[in-house]
């Protein structure tokens, strides 16, 4: 496929564009500094531009086969995510398919949970990131709203360890029981979901 990818230098952002181009994709990586994507590969274009201008973004995105976005939400960034999410989805023409990063505690906890991640651990998350879950909240309610096939990936604590390949996936809810994930495997998971009909206008939970 021919894919945008926007938090390319981010965590997850970087496992994605290595991945793709190694599954020979092409790739065009939007960036703020470029001078922070390690990679160089004939698959892959790098551009610079502003995440909430759709007028900068049209390029990027025309002609694509789909968008997946990495953004990270930020206390310190007020709501980046909407922002980048609202700006992605003006810029996008005829390009349908868009796969967005979001978190787990934004959405119920799932059926199954263990009574202390119920009571005590998703509270206590939800209250310490409430900003940042908020910004989430809004931007999957951007993705929602909108004429895309879209998916949207609810991951647990993110984690830098390797790529595994063995995680659980849950349609429309969280993982039961799932605390983390590594950021390589929530990027095979969301280019995986590319081609998975299962997936299409659907929560993605996923969890180690």
């Amino acid at each position: 496929m021919d894919i945008t990818i926007f938090g390319a230098t981010g965590g997850t952002g970087r496992h994605l564009v290595e991945q793709a181009v190694e599954h020979d994709h092409t790739v065009t990586a939007v960036v703020r500094d470029p001078a922070r994507m390690p990679l160089s590969h004939r698959n892959l274009t790098v551009l610079t531009a502003d995440v909430a201008d759709p007028a900068a973004l049209r390029p990027a995105i025309a002609g694509r086969d789909a968008v997946l976005s990495a953004l990270a939400a930020s206390s310190k960034r007020g709501d980046i995510a909407a922002t980048a999410v609202r700006a992605i989805l003006r810029a996008r023409d005829s390009v349908r398919r868009f796969v967005v990063v979001s978190a787990a505690p934004v959405g119920p906890v799932p059926a199954g949970e263990s009574l202390l991640g119920r009571a005590l651990l998703t509270p206590v998350v939800r209250a310490v990131f409430r900003d940042v879950y908020a910004d989430l909240a809004a931007m999957e309610s951007h993705v929602r709203d909108s004429d895309t096939d879209w998916t949207i990936m609810r991951p647990p604590r993110l984690l830098d360890t390797p790529l595994t390949g063995n995680y659980r996936r849950a349609l429309g809810q969280g993982v039961p029981g799932g605390h983390s994930v590594s950021r390589a495997d929530l990027a095979h998971a969301m280019l995986a979901s590319l081609d998975d009909p299962a997936t299409v206008r659907q929560v993605v939970g996923i969890a180690s």
